[in-house]
């Protein structure tokens, strides 16, 4: 069966996600701006909702939009709501750190990662912005510290999904079932099927994942 992961704003909208099919839940904020962290409260409810309903639950962490190069003030508050998140019952959370030379932060990212102790590991789209050179680098540095996937467009999100899917097919090909290559941007309810097929994976994600609009 296919994974549909969600990525829902806030609490509002996740009953219905689930009810249409969605099973798995990407939980932000502020999605205009890429999504931030949840708060403490919505963070709590909405893993009590999904779990009772069996669903899992991916926490984005991130404390701003804007670009991927955090201060120590900054990662010390991932790392905060990363404890959070971990007593609250998440069963990953999505985090991601850029150098400013434009690669992965090895040491910002090995603190988090530290922290998420017991919970699943998710390389978010902030892998987007490296180029495939640090990208590779950036895979087997996930594949080492134990993370169990990597959300990526791709390419820029505003490139259509099916330009970017001859990407996809590399990184597939790169990752070589060390670690889950995750599509997302621009998968719909109406191509989710044919993109998984195309790509031979078994989990996609987005905002419109599901159909929760209908009637």
């Amino acid at each position: 069966m296919l994974i549909k992961e969600a990525c829902l704003e806030n609490y509002t909208l996740l009953s219905r996600a689930i009810s249409c099919g969605a099973n798995r839940i990407e939980l932000c904020d502020n999605l205009s701006c890429g999504g931030t962290t949840v708060s403490k409260g919505v963070m709590a409810e909405s893993l009590k909702y999904a779990h009772e309903k069996k669903v899992p639950v991916t926490v984005l962490i991130r404390p701003r939009g804007g670009d991927f190069v955090y201060n120590d003030a900054e990662i010390k508050i991932m790392e905060s709501d990363i404890f959070t998140a971990q007593s609250l019952g998440a069963d990953t959370i999505a985090i991601g750190a850029l150098d400013s030379n434009g690669g992965l932060d090895f040491e910002a990212m090995e603190n988090l990662a530290q922290a998420a102790f017991g919970m699943q590991l998710e390389l978010h789209m902030a892998f987007d912005s490296l180029d495939f050179e640090e990208q590779k680098k950036a895979i087997d540095w996930a594949v080492s510290s134990g993370f169990d996937r990597i959300l990526t467009h791709g390419g820029p999100l505003e490139v259509p999904i099916g330009e970017t899917v001859p990407h996809l097919k590399e990184l597939i090909s790169y990752a070589d079932h060390r670690i889950e290559i995750l599509p997302g941007g621009g998968i719909t309810f109406e191509n989710c099927e044919q993109i998984a097929e195309e790509l031979g994976v078994k989990s996609v994600h987005g905002t419109k994942i599901v159909n929760i609009m209908h009637d």
